[in-house]
């Protein structure tokens, strides 16, 4: 990355180029750590097959984040949030990071319920 460009922990990057039989590649990848001299150690969410030195990195400058709401329930999704059910497209309007705190202490609720 250039120097000031560092992506921050738990940013997506995504990989793109071509692999030597000329299929588009395009990988999801999320830092895991920044190893200084502007490398940074990610790992990706999805095969690797035909990643090569030297192609295109880009910074989302975003966590990767999945869908949340109504919409969602009763579907299946994978780690990039996509849908993999076979139900077509989920409509959501809000989208929250994978990584975020726990609920505070006080958010919590005390009586039970299924």
């Amino acid at each position: 990355f250039p120097v000031g460009k560092m992506p921050n922990i738990f940013n997506s990057l995504v990989v793109k180029g071509q692999n030597p039989a000329g299929q588009n590649i395009n990988i999801t990848c999320e830092v895991q750590q920044l190893l200084g001299n502007n490398k940074v150690r990610a790992v990706a969410m999805s095969a690797t097959d035909g990643l090569m030195r030297g192609m295109e990195v880009i910074d989302t400058g975003a966590p990767l984040s999945v869908p949340v709401g109504e919409v969602t329930l009763g579907r299946i999704f994978n780690v990039l949030g996509e849908p993999v059910d076979n139900m077509g497209p989920v409509e959501a309007t809000t989208k929250s990071p994978i990584h975020k705190p726990a609920p505070a202490f006080m958010e919590l609720e005390t009586k039970l319920s299924i």
